[in-house]
């Protein structure tokens, strides 16, 4: 458990690196530590079908990302007066305490951690080994229970990929 913790941290650093930064090369950059921490988080918790999904989508996105960034970008822009970021910092301070508040009232009303919540949750539980034989309960859930909507997803994300090549292709279309 002391990965995961250790791990958490490591996001919570990335993530504010990532808001700092004011080079948006290494913000991204950062962002992909992130993501590929919590890949690494998914395989210590025992779920490598979704450490595999994030690896693909985070380095996809990584791939897209600094290709705009490397396209687009020409020149810095001159640096904002120090100023003109307060408000910025007080809108920031203000989102995290509404969201922390939020989050203390509603994590009341949750199920305890590991607790199956809702009906189908139990019956997975119950009968996932039986029906599929696999021993993870996780993967058998995924690929053989809900196959369509693994399906479905992994759909999408192949049609926003399709749509950022589209959009960001070298080369226009003839007219």
């Amino acid at each position: 458990m002391l990965e995961i913790y250790l791990l958490s941290i490591l996001m919570i650093l990335g993530a504010m690196l990532a808001i700092s930064l004011p080079n948006l090369m290494a913000a991204v950059i950062s962002m992909g530590i992130v993501g590929y921490s919590l890949a690494l988080s998914f395989m210590f918790l025992g779920a490598p079908d979704l450490a595999i999904v994030q690896i693909i989508v985070e380095t996809m996105s990584l791939i897209i990302l600094i290709a705009a960034i490397i396209k687009t970008t020409e020149e810095d822009t001159p640096e904002e007066k120090k100023l003109a970021r307060i408000p910025v910092y007080i809108g920031g301070a203000g989102f995290f305490a509404i969201f922390l508040l939020m989050f203390v009232r509603i994590s009341g009303f949750l199920p305890g951690f590991g607790h199956p919540a809702l009906r189908m949750a139990s019956d997975y539980i119950a009968s996932g080994f039986e029906q599929t034989g696999a021993p993870n309960l996780v993967a058998a859930v995924i690929l053989n229970l809900r196959g369509y909507d693994t399906l479905g997803e992994a759909t999408v994300l192949f049609a926003a990929v399709v749509g950022l090549v589209v959009v960001l292709r070298k080369t226009g279309r003839k007219k």
